[in-house]
């Protein structure tokens, strides 16, 4: 049995790979129709996608081939999905948080804010977290873990190193490279002498697994507050798009924000108190008491935020020019159409029902000044200039070139999520989506509430085997279906799915956040799922939560709108 089980695990992906589609086969021979040929493709490309036999950006190409080949959309039409305007507004992100990142905007900021909160461990993993968050709206929540989580190494090295009178000096702690941490174990961390007491190790060791944990945590919380903030709230934007043209621009980057950010505010504060009722009890009089005289460790830990802080030298002319195109991304995103009045669009930019801005446009133009915008003060004093100054080209080099971006922007998303949105054209055209639609109409006698919650919890359960994208992507069509079946407004049931996909808390390779956390040895997998099934049920009741109160104000959950009548379908 032992030795069959071998050869099923040496060939597993072959097996997958090749005898998926040929088990799958007898479903279109034996039902030729349209949508049939769809839902085998979409079934296929699930399989695929769940088990990663081949990349997921791999996979999200795969429509370009079926579609024309089961004669389901010609190739112009599929082709035209991969390059949307939600694909445009998402790169754009990408790119911002690439100049961000490549002049260490994000890490001044972090550690800054970390110094003004304070250096007791529960004010730490306050500030750990809400760092964490507050970045991760603007930049990929894994580059903000991988950022994040070797300050909170430092800091924990060092408090170590003064808890047991070493003689360290806490300013010359350098923050450890990623590759290097991952290959220290907790107990090399955390040494057990004679001379620490039992109860002593274990408080260490908690305080380790609660900042590091928090900083994962926290960057999966942070994203969903913001449209460009993860994956699966720009695949819920698309979708509406795409499923209901004439839904009028309800999703925005104002009104996510409105809705999501007060929502993340609140999971992330019960983060914290989960955390921190686990891992350190949950003292209010030992965590925020205002003593003078502080203990070493929180000195050795403020003495090491501080040094970092130090390194990184005063504001640069760049970080400057970077923070300006960010707060200007910002304040036109949020200006465009804020709801409560008419945004600059309407100035020039609205024709009737008509609009010709939207939040990809705004993106692509602070895209284009991070390659115009000076890096460097250009220098006017030709006259003074030395033979060799006169060499050097007048314009400095820009915040950004091509060759910085082309490595650094995840390419592979952009294909994912272009694969979404062939996936549910395909869904619109063959009539999978009416199909759907009928089978589910029974529903209709169950409550709302009810279908939301079932809905959120198979989302997040489902998410955490599968990549969050991939995760909405195949489910956001099937929920729209049925919602327009029943009569019940679709952002009422896709709302909470599209949050929900972003709570993989449970497993190391859930997401990369979870992984990079992981890799440090301070955690076992049971300690990730004790605390993540907690964090998943804190998730899943701020989402219901937030969607039946000032969600409901904000879409107009209550009623089942007039886009939502029909699926246009454009030839």
């Amino acid at each position: 049995m032992a030795s069959a089980l071998s050869y099923v695990s040496k060939f597993k992906s072959f097996l997958i790979l090749f005898g998926t589609p040929i088990l799958l086969l007898p479903l279109v021979i034996l039902m030729p129709a349209k949508f049939v040929r769809c839902g085998y493709i979409i079934i296929l490309m699930a399989v695929y996608w769940c088990t990663e036999v081949i990349p997921l950006a791999v996979t999200s190409l795969m429509p370009v081939l079926l579609f024309p080949l089961f004669k389901i959309m010609d190739s112009k039409q599929v082709c035209v999905q991969y390059m949307k305007d939600t694909n445009m507004l998402f790169l754009g992100g990408l790119i911002v948080a690439v100049a961000v990142e490549r002049w260490n905007l994000h890490k001044r900021i972090a550690l800054r804010t970390l110094l003004w909160v304070g250096a007791k461990p529960s004010q730490l993993m306050l500030g750990f977290m809400g760092v964490t968050a507050f970045v991760s709206m603007w930049i990929s929540n894994t580059a903000t873990t991988a950022m994040m989580v070797p300050i909170v190494e430092a800091v924990l090295q060092q408090m170590e190193a003064t808890s047991i009178n070493t003689e360290a000096s806490p300013g010359a702690l350098e923050l450890v490279d990623k590759g290097k941490t991952g290959e220290l174990s907790g107990s090399q961390v955390i040494p057990e002498g004679p001379a620490m007491g039992q109860q002593e190790i274990f408080k260490r060791k908690s305080v380790c697994k609660a900042l590091t944990l928090c900083v994962c945590y926290a960057a999966s919380i942070g994203g969903t507050a913001t449209l460009t903030g993860t994956g699966p709230n720009l695949v819920l934007l698309g979708q509406m798009q795409e499923l209901f043209p004439d839904s009028k621009d309800i999703v925005n980057f104002a009104s996510w924000f409105g809705f999501a950010f007060p929502n993340m505010l609140i999971m992330l504060l019960l983060a914290w108190m989960w955390l921190q009722y686990t891992f350190m009890g949950f003292n209010f009089k030992m965590s925020w008491s205002c003593r003078l005289e502080k203990r070493n460790d929180e000195k050795a830990a403020y003495e090491v935020l501080r040094e970092e802080y130090r390194k990184l030298g005063p504001f640069s002319f760049a970080e400057i020019n970077v923070l300006l195109c960010f707060l200007l991304l910002v304040s036109l995103w949020f200006l465009r159409d804020p709801g409560f009045m008419p945004g600059w669009t309407s100035i020039v930019w609205v024709d009737g029902k008509k609009k010709y801005v939207s939040d990809a446009t705004v993106a692509i133009f602070v895209v284009i000044l991070l390659f115009i915008v000076p890096s460097q003060k250009p220098k006017f004093n030709f006259c003074s200039q030395t033979e060799e100054e006169r060499k050097v080209p007048f314009y400095p080099p820009a915040l950004l070139n091509w060759k910085t971006t082309q490595e650094k922007v995840p390419w592979g998303i952009v294909l994912l999520l272009g694969g979404g949105f062939a996936l549910a054209k395909g869904c619109e055209v063959s009539g999978l989506s009416e199909w759907v639609g009928k089978q589910m109409e029974p529903l209709h006698t169950v409550s709302p509430t009810t279908i939301t919650l079932i809905l959120s919890l198979l989302v997040a359960a489902f998410t955490e085997c599968t990549s969050n994208v991939a995760t909405t992507t195949l489910f956001l069509p099937i929920f729209a279906s049925m919602s327009r079946s029943i009569g019940l407004n679709p952002l009422y049931v896709m709302i909470p799915c599209t949050l929900s996909a972003s709570f993989a808390f449970m497993l190391p390779v859930a997401t990369p956040p979870n992984a990079i956390v992981f890799s440090y040895g301070h955690l076992k997998v049971s300690d990730m799922m004790k605390t993540g099934l907690m964090m998943n049920i804190i998730g899943i009741a701020c989402v219901f939560l937030s969607v039946n109160t000032w969600g409901r104000a904000m879409f107009d959950l209550d009623h089942f709108p007039d886009w939502a009548n029909a699926t246009h379908i454009k030839t």
